[in-house]
């Protein structure tokens, strides 16, 4: 077993060094022993490309409005990451598994992503229809298998809806084939080296199993922004594409009060789209304000909506 982890080591190494033949044969090693190949250049495997797929990470942190704590905590681990070494030296390893809670459309996948451009590695996205089976025992030999591919890639592995995974061991609703997949997946967490950053997200925290929670170094909470939030949102967004809405950036924000970030970056798409489809005689101010309007009234819609599901439950 040592000896495969620090093969495994010498792999993310040698491929982070560009010595791509090197960290082949050393690959070949791993096969040969039970493990995974991979090809060359370190993309993935096509005996896992339907458990996983990679993203080439664009996102920068800076882009991104987040809350002070998260901010903060997020460039002390890539500053730990960055200076790993040192770490070392003093036997210590830097933190690399990050749990991220908060209502869908607020940015954990994008954080997430940025936290891979700033590590200058791959995000590898796992696919839930290809490694949740349907006979006994099926899922927890995929997730075997998939945790053998990463552990010789420096890369960020999300799990986006970790609940689905993750959940509570307790819940008499659930069957005996979950708590084994649980119980396979604390364990192949529990085994990854440090150079291979965990980050998962659930939008229902309150589901997972209470040692999956124990297993976290970094537990974040990214809520709905705040008026004060979404005002920045538009400053950025005005000054990224050298335009006056024709509102003040607190007064979209006020209007809007209620949107997640993905929700106002739909907005901000829309009257881009508008914008440039009325050139040369568009009128900025009048496209915004058609927009307001518009989704002002989604808003109508989907409270009138929850009241009636209310009324129905």
């Amino acid at each position: 077993m040592l000896l495969k982890k620090t093969v495994e080591a010498l792999v993310v190494e040698e491929r982070a060094k560009q010595h791509h033949v090197l960290a082949e044969r050393l690959a070949e090693y791993l096969k040969g022993n039970g493990s995974i190949a991979f090809n060359a250049l370190g993309a993935v495997d096509g005996r896992v490309q339907d458990l996983l797929f990679e993203i080439t990470p664009n996102r920068k942190l800076q882009d991104l409005i987040l809350p002070e704590v998260v901010q903060t905590v997020c460039q002390e681990l890539i500053e730990e990451h960055h200076r790993r070494e040192l770490l070392r030296s003093y036997n210590l390893e830097p933190r690399h598994r990050i749990l991220l809670a908060g209502p869908p459309g607020n940015g954990k996948t994008s954080l997430a992503e940025a936290l891979a451009e700033a590590l200058m590695v791959p995000m590898l996205v796992v696919r839930y229809e290809g490694v949740i089976g349907s006979y006994l025992g099926e899922t927890a030999l995929r997730l075997k298998r998939l945790f053998e591919y990463v552990r010789t890639r420096r890369c960020v592995l999300f799990l986006d809806e970790f609940d689905v995974l993750g959940k509570e061991r307790g819940d008499v609703h659930e069957t005996g084939e979950i708590k084994r997949v649980v119980s396979s997946l604390l364990l192949q967490m529990d085994a990854l080296p440090s150079h291979i950053v965990v980050v998962t997200a659930s939008n229902h925290p309150e589901l997972l199993d209470r040692a999956v929670w124990r297993r976290f170094q970094l537990r974040l909470l990214l809520p709905p922004p705040e008026i004060v939030q979404l005002e920045e949102w538009f400053r950025r967004f005005e000054t990224r594409h050298s335009e006056s809405l024709g509102y003040a950036p607190r007064t979209l924000a006020e209007k809007l009060k209620g949107l997640s970030f993905a929700e106002v970056e739909e907005f901000g798409a829309d009257i881009l789209r508008r914008h440039v489809l009325a050139k040369p005689n568009s009128n900025l101010k009048q496209i915004v304000s058609e927009c307001l309007k518009q989704w002002q009234a989604r808003f109508r819609v989907t409270d009138t909506a929850k009241e009636e599901e209310a009324q129905d439950f």
